[in-house]
């Protein structure tokens, strides 16, 4: 029977070894989530119409450069001037493009998205005008350069 005795004690000991084991998990499981959330998911967007451009170029430059396959700017906040060629628009949204080419699929070149904030500013450039433009280069996707979050210099 003494045996027995010492089964159960040990049963019971590494039952509590199991639960403390599994509370210190579960309290490093809610501070990993906590931890996440907050520095994170909840990390305020980088403004971009403040942001200090990383790369300074003309338009024309800025789109042979990448043309060449010179992906360094890639993620960073470029500031091109040009005259632009065309201003598309949709519901929200404003487009400034600058065109520097003709290919299979039509114009190619540097295409800019504009902030909300800068979509009437885009639809009244001259189109006869240098215009000073900075935003967040996304890539390229074949045919174009593409800079988001655009805001327009003065």
């Amino acid at each position: 029977m003494g045996s027995f005795g010492n089964a159960q004690q040990l049963k019971k000991t590494m039952m509590k070894i199991l639960k403390k084991i599994l509370g210190i998990f579960m309290i490093i499981s809610v501070l990993g989530i906590a931890y996440v959330w907050f520095f994170v998911y909840n990390k305020p967007h980088r403004n971009f119409d403040k942001a200090k451009p990383d790369v300074i170029l003309s338009a024309q430059s800025f789109y042979n450069n990448y043309a060449k396959k010179i992906k360094s700017c890639n993620g960073k906040v470029v500031q091109i001037n040009g005259i632009p060629k065309k201003i598309e628009t949709n519901d929200s949204l404003a487009v400034v493009v600058f065109v520097f080419d003709q290919g299979m699929f039509g114009d190619e070149g540097v295409r800019c998205t504009m902030l909300p904030k800068y979509r009437n500013s885009a639809e009244n450039l001259d189109l006869s005008k240098t215009v000073t433009i900075k935003g967040f280069c996304a890539g390229y996707n074949g045919t174009d350069v593409i800079l988001e979050q655009c805001s327009i210099i003065k």
